[in-house]
């Protein structure tokens, strides 16, 4: 299935605005995360287990245990986002 990403404050100057992850049905929160962090060294580190990293799905906060379906849109965050 595909996700599309959109990352937010410092997490989109390291990373880029948006993008799209394929990841099997069933997928989570928590398993979008980690594909993200084997994407490369700039994603690991943004996305480090240890960081404050917020998630939203399809606009709502999610934990890393929500399931994600084909076109849902996951966003990814600080805790603390000005604007």
């Amino acid at each position: 299935m595909t996700v599309k990403l959109r990352f937010f404050a410092s997490l989109r100057e390291k990373l880029g605005e948006a993008g799209t992850l394929q990841l099997p049905e069933g997928s989570t929160v928590a398993a979008a995360r980690e594909a993200l962090m084997a994407r490369d060294d700039r994603h690991a580190q943004a996305l480090a287990r240890g960081r404050a990293v917020r998630s939203a799905l399809n606009q709502k906060m999610a934990p890393e245990t929500a399931v994600l379906a084909e076109g849902d849109e996951l966003a990814f965050f600080p805790p603390v986002t000005g604007g």
